[in-house]
């Protein structure tokens, strides 16, 4: 057998390994994100709520909507807006799952097992998962920006209706284009920077901490490589995912949701800097972490999914384990 003739013969995993993982993570969050996006649009909605430089900047026309915790606020987009809309802007959430999650998976598989490299006994230390964490998060991210601007802007829409304004988009590739259109490719790319920290300080809760944790307890432990070690891992990603990342989140979401001038530059907020500076005198320090509930809720079944989803769909597959 000739070796093209044997390459041919080969499973599709060991044909094309990362193609392969690409698409099994991109599946495994497609699933996970469909689950749990409720939590997402109400952590979102709260996270713009009292924005202090909206009323500053005189733009909060309209009725005013009364403070509400995250219960309030789901039940109240069920009962004002209708139950479909706690879903309203998950196509293009998907999408930003399908670029993020297949990226950052590939890119930190890759840094892990080819540049940084395992330790004699297969462990991989702790400073190396960070790196390996923070930069494949940030270069999922950054190719996965312009989704998420139209899922975030998306999820006001139900908001914008209730305050007697005009709805902006008609649908996802409506808000591409209408984004495009007024603020050129720059503005896809609105609130990257924010948006890349915060995928930098996530994965490095989610990507570094499941991996360590996971592989701990195989080193460590009697647990085996099994549904129960990976809910543990998740788990633990989960909860340290939120507490890192929400405070970037909170200043992602703001700055992608702030109205535009026709170059594309932000009216309330000069950078993320600003936007951070601007909420902590305005609101307090505590308001970094509005949505937190809500975040943690989110992450934490979120991480449970697509790490289980994730883990068995590459078993299935004949693909190694994490």
């Amino acid at each position: 057998m000739s070796p093209a003739e044997e390459e041919k013969s080969l499973p599709l995993p060991e044909r094309w390994p990362r193609a392969s993982k690409f698409a099994l993570s991109a599946c495994a969050a497609a699933v996970a994100e469909l689950v749990t996006f409720p939590l997402d649009l109400t952590k979102t909605r709260l996270q713009v709520q009292g924005e202090a430089a909206v009323h500053r900047d005189g733009a909060a026309a309209g009725r005013a909507v009364p403070y509400r915790g995250m219960l309030r606020t789901a039940a109240g987009v069920v009962q004002e807006e209708g139950f479909r809309k706690l879903w309203q802007g998950a196509t293009p959430a998907v999408y930003r799952h399908i670029v993020y999650s297949g990226v950052r998976m590939v890119v930190y598989e890759h840094l892990r097992d080819s540049v940084l490299g395992r330790a004699e006994d297969e462990s991989f230390p702790l400073w190396k998962a960070v790196v390996g964490g923070m930069s494949a998060g940030a270069i999922g991210q950054f190719f996965a920006s312009p989704t998420d601007l139209v899922k975030v802007q998306m999820q006001m829409e139900g908001k914008r209706k209730l305050e007697g304004k005009p709805l902006r988009f008609r649908g996802v590739h409506h808000a591409f284009m209408k984004i495009l259109s007024e603020g050129g490719i720059r503005g896809l790319w609105a609130g990257w920077v924010p948006n890349v920290q915060r995928a930098a300080l996530v994965n490095m809760g989610d990507l570094t901490t499941y991996d360590s944790v996971k592989h701990f307890l195989l080193l460590n432990t009697p647990l085996v490589d099994n549904s129960v070690t990976h809910s543990i891992a998740s788990g633990c990603s989960g909860l340290v995912a939120a507490v890192l990342g929400t405070p970037a989140d909170v200043v992602k979401t703001r700055i992608m949701n702030q109205p535009r001038d026709k170059q594309g530059r932000g009216l309330l907020y000069r950078s993320s800097m600003d936007c951070l500076i601007q909420s902590v005198q305005g609101e307090g320090f505590m308001s970094l972490y509005k949505g937190f509930i809500p975040t943690w809720m989110r992450m934490a079944p979120w991480s449970l999914v697509f790490w289980l989803t994730y883990e068995q769909i590459r078993r299935i597959c004949g693909v190694s384990s994490f």
